[in-house]
């Protein structure tokens, strides 16, 4: 079984531009940094992941994930996540990945015991293990098993979205419910309640 783990990063300086009327510039730089090292290491940390393949058109993120021995694509063209996804799963076919995990940038308390339940829980040939963020419309983790078995469906309502598509498909569904990878730093609020549960492993 040969498990690829798969980041979509935005530029440095443009992730969280939601949080522009709370944090300064600097500080969602700073932000972005930490989320963004922080899932390296962690994805580091579990050993039934055999390789970590960030995609961005930044080359500073590109440049970072190299120094943890990650793997890089380089986005280019116009800006369209599902778009780059693809780009990285057929790179991620070509060398004969098993399956996939796509995870995004922004999970301050996901741990490498949150990583290896959602791979535990793939207990299937051919199918998706899903967890959804805490509103339950959007996709904070996607398992896919085989690579390529499931078209990406990330936007506006990606859980429903992706759960629709893969049962049309004949796919089994595992949705997890994991607190820890359910919560995401979007949106003010999240900034605010995270603050104020002193939520590690992270502080700002």
């Amino acid at each position: 079984m040969s498990t690829w783990a798969i980041v979509p990063v935005k530029p440095i300086y443009q992730g969280k531009s939601r949080l522009a009327a709370v944090l300064s510039q600097h500080e969602r730089v700073l932000l972005n940094q930490m989320l963004y090292v922080h899932l390296l290491q962690v994805l580091q940390d579990v050993q039934e992941i055999e390789e970590i393949l960030v995609v961005s058109r930044d080359s500073s993120i590109l440049s970072t994930a190299r120094q943890y021995r990650a793997r890089t694509l380089q986005e280019d063209g116009r800006i369209n996540l599902n778009l780059a996804l693809r780009r990285a799963t057929a790179m991620a076919q070509i060398y004969a990945a098993s399956e996939v995990l796509i995870l995004p940038v922004d999970l301050p308390l996901a741990s490498p015991e949150d990583i290896r339940t959602i791979l535990k829980s793939a207990r299937f040939e051919r199918g998706i293990v899903i967890v959804p963020d805490r509103h339950s419309r959007g996709t904070n983790a996607l398992l896919v098993r085989p690579p390529g078995a499931l078209e990406y469906q990330f936007g506006n309502n990606s859980f429903e979205a992706h759960c629709r598509q893969a049962h049309q498909k004949g796919l089994e569904v595992r949705t997890l419910e994991l607190p820890s990878i359910a919560f995401d730093l979007d949106w003010p609020e999240d900034l605010e309640y995270w603050r104020e549960h002193q939520m590690n492993p992270l502080t700002l």
